[in-house]
């Protein structure tokens, strides 16, 4: 709940002026509802895509204060958050919710990013893999082969969410591998390895290498670090010289 129509279009508009050349990284901006259009117009023609926030999985209806797939789409964004652990855990919904969500997403153009990931409490109980394979398996319920082509996973540990805390490259890595070997069990390998993964937790440019060197972690869902034009260029710029 950053940047309101104005702020967020000048600051795509400076992204798009600082980073003419993106070296083959894919960056997607996730504004508010109200900035999505403005932001839209500033980055289109560029290599700088546009995804929202959260969506509503009805196609239209009495639901107030809701978005429709149809109307983010309107707007030129391709691209949807979906369950982030916000949205789980601030304003309760249920993984039957987001599968619903992914579902209309789906069938409305938007590509989903799935979110996923474990709160402190479960992780100290060694509960981590148990809690990330419900969400996938119940976010991605009746979600055919064919549509994981176009669903992005994002890993967020919760207790690294704007605490400055972030999961070590080795937990991260055993995380997205898990993840990886879940998707091979429900679906099967070629999504399982063709499927990115993101990794969402306190990402700064000093951590941003050490994390996306691995195989298994595909890019980053940027939070803090994002409005910030210097940094969210240096994370850009240290994904793009990853061999």
């Amino acid at each position: 709940m950053h940047f309101g129509p104005k702020a967020a279009a000048e600051y795509a508009e400076s992204l798009r002026i600082n980073i003419l050349d993106t070296h083959g990284v894919s960056v997607i901006l996730c504004p508010p509802f109200l900035a999505l259009k403005p932001v839209f117009d500033k980055v289109n023609g560029s290599e700088l895509k546009v995804g929202a926030q959260n969506m509503h999985w009805e196609e239209a209806g009495a639901f107030t204060g809701e978005i429709t797939g149809a109307m983010i789409l309107e707007t030129g964004a391709e691209y949807v958050i979906l369950g982030h652990s916000e949205r789980r855990h601030v304003f309760g919904e249920t993984n039957d919710w987001i599968n619903k969500k992914v579902h209309r997403s789906l069938n409305t153009g938007l590509i989903p990013i799935l979110c996923v990931g474990e709160k402190i409490e479960e992780r100290e109980a060694k509960e981590t893999e148990q809690v990330i394979a419900k969400q996938l398996r119940l976010g991605l319920k009746g979600v055919s082969s064919a549509e994981m082509d176009t669903v992005i996973i994002a890993y967020e540990p919760v207790w690294a969410i704007g605490t400055g805390l972030t999961a070590s490259p080795e937990q991260a890595i055993a995380v997205h591998e898990f993840i990886r070997s879940a998707l091979k069990t429900l679906f099967n390998e070629a999504v399982a390895e063709s499927t990115w993964i993101l990794y969402g937790g306190s990402v700064k440019p000093d951590n941003t290498k050490g994390l996306l060197s691995n195989k298994d972690i595909d890019g980053a869902l940027v939070g803090g670090a994002s409005m910030n034009l210097e940094s969210f260029k240096g994370i850009i710029d240290e994904a793009g010289n990853i061999d």
